[in-house]
């Protein structure tokens, strides 16, 4: 390992959680990278899992949630979207590591000969990589952020916990800080908010030797002074260390929660650094357009994995991100896709714009053939992201190109019109661990198209998660009938993103761009998707008035009176 006294220049704060799963220690660690950059801090955070395996690229949305991808191509952990889209942090590879990571160093170490001479031990081999993959995040910033995944007590997190209890003796008290997020479970039946397993989550953290500093203290309701004055007391923290952290009606208020809480003030008390007063202007501004909207839409995704919204988290956000920037709350109607196979497209009629997300695998593909026909023919808004827009080819050129059996040869391999086909670069892969296009890459914006007008710009760079691409055979046909390739690779290759020219928003790309997508920074593409949902959600409203007030004319020609409900039918 690196001495780490050379890392002295940047202060570390440790993010642990106790209890339970899923308490927001991402959201958390994301909110105290705002609030520092707020005070004209520089940060970067950084995720340490404990699983085993290498990246989570090859597990199920079902199981770890949506794979964030990095501009260098990392498969990620969805905390690291959290940490990109609450700072200015542009994250890499670096920043999320895993057990399995961890071990596969070690072991490849051990067999060039590294150890030789040595019993290879958790302490100190395994803990000594742990603090040299934190100790490489840190230079050039003012302070690491580090979030431990799991539980306190997670038999998993025990050598990341003992790693980050020595650097507090390598880099000294100063220099290193703990902050755990802990639960404050209400008990309906009692009536009151129970601190027995912060207690309890504290307790263990002190066993390992870890002594938190500051406490977050999650609950469904504000924590008054005499619990937080228990907390303090059982917990041995001081009483302004113990911050409340209710429930937001948005995780964009949870910065603004902890300032008013003091948490950054007393972090930079505990760390020993002057900072200029915090300016929270455009969190206070996004949290006043989300409370107050002047407009409401209803946006339904069309996917397979809707039973985990995890699955989708960076979407959501980014659709929140083009609310912001159109004044308009963005409702999410998530509607599973074999659902639509089983019981037909009758459940889209209450939304007013589609999107279809990325994927893998056929299950599902035909009932999102069907939404994408429904959009297409009823002139509804669609946007369709990597899977999205390939399966909108499908689509177009089954019905527009006669192409019956067109088909991604990823779903039927025997398909006589493969409109979409595996990579080159992909053919004969047999490994699926961290092969694909991953990463950013560039695209040229064909000029007059809706593309090129939302991004305001000739060239983008944008990130890839996905192996088969649209195949350049069917590109002539497909153009004939409509079809505008409005992105592409620089060199023509490879298809970035399509419209539908007959349509007023039909627009789908290969790459994500929803890993781009900030509060304080709308994704284009998502800007312009919610605007022209709107358009059509006015349009759709002033045809209905106007239909309604010929029934009238029509009626009192007639000499009948419509009741309202007639009146809203006709």
């Amino acid at each position: 390992m690196s001495d780490p006294k050379k890392h002295m220049k940047t202060k570390f704060i440790f993010v642990t959680g106790g209890v339970v799963s899923s308490l927001g220690k991402g959201l958390a660690s994301a909110s105290i990278g705002a609030l520092l950059e707020s005070r004209g801090l520089t940060i970067t955070v950084q995720k340490l899992d404990p699983y085993i395996n290498v990246d989570p690229g090859t597990m199920s949305p079902f199981q770890h949630g949506e794979v964030y991808v990095t501009d260098d191509g990392a498969e990620t952990d969805l905390d690291l979207g959290h940490y990109e889209r609450f700072t200015n942090a542009r994250l890499t590879k670096k920043n999320n590591f895993t057990t399995g990571q961890v071990y596969d160093s070690i072991i490849t170490k051990e067999r060039r000969g590294d150890y030789l001479g040595c019993t290879v031990q958790v302490v100190p081999h395994v803990t000594d990589e742990i603090k040299s993959k934190v100790l490489s995040i840190s230079n050039g910033v003012d302070i690491a952020i580090i979030e431990i995944g799991g539980t306190v007590g997670d038999i998993e997190s025990l050598p990341f916990l003992e790693a980050i209890r020595q650097l507090r003796y390598d880099l000294g008290k100063e220099n290193v800080m703990y902050v755990h997020l802990t639960l404050l479970p209400y008990i309906a039946t009692a009536h009151e908010i129970k601190t027995k397993p912060t207690q309890h989550s504290v307790n263990k953290l002190r066993e390992i030797g870890i002594q938190p500093d500051i406490l977050l203290c999650r609950s469904d309701r504000p924590v008054n002074a005499d619990l937080k004055n228990k907390i303090a007391l059982f917990c041995n923290v001081d009483r302004d260390a113990v911050i409340s952290a209710e429930d937001v009606k948005s995780i964009y208020e949870v910065p603004l929660v902890f300032h008013r809480e003091g948490l950054d003030e007393k972090i930079i008390k505990l760390l020993n650094i002057w900072t200029r007063a915090p300016k929270l202007d455009q969190w206070e501004e996004i949290a006043r357009k989300i409370n107050n909207p002047r407009h409401e839409i209803t946006i339904g995704i069309v996917g397979k994995y809707v039973n985990l919204q995890d699955s989708y988290k960076s979407l959501h956000e980014a659709l929140i991100h083009g609310g912001l920037a159109n004044s308009s709350r963005v409702n999410l109607q998530y509607i599973d896709s074999e659902e639509i196979e089983k019981r037909g497209t009758a459940l889209l009629k209450n939304i007013d714009g589609l999107l279809i997300p990325g994927g893998f695998g056929g299950r599902g593909v035909e009932g999102k053939i069907s939404a994408i026909r429904y959009a297409r023919e009823n002139k509804m808004p669609f946007f369709g992201i990597c899977l999205g827009m390939q399966v909108a080819i499908i689509e177009l050129a089954r019905d527009l190109c006669g192409l019956k059996h067109a088909n991604s040869a990823e779903f039927d391999p025997e398909t006589p019109d493969p409109v979409v086909d595996i990579m080159e670069t992909q053919r004969g892969i047999n490994s699926k661990g961290g092969t694909m296009r991953l990463g950013a890459y560039p695209c040229v914006l064909k000029k007059g198209s809706k593309a090129q007008s939302a991004y305001g710009t000739a060239e983008i760079t944008e990130r890839h998660r996905h192996r088969y691409e649209v195949n350049n055979r069917y590109r002539e046909p497909l153009e004939k009938v409509g079809v505008e390739f409005s992105g592409l690779s620089p060199d023509e290759a490879l298809v970035e993103i399509m419209e539908y020219r007959h349509h007023p928003w039909f627009v789908a790309c290969q790459f994500h761009p929803e890993f781009k997508s900030r509060p304080l920074a709308p994704h284009p593409l998502f800007r312009g998707f919610v605007k022209a949902v709107l358009a059509h959600r006015a349009q759709a409203a002033k045809g209905s008035k106007a239909g309604k007030k010929t029934a009238a004319r029509g009626a009192k020609k007639s000499g009948k009176t419509l009741s309202v409900n007639e009146t809203d039918k006709a």
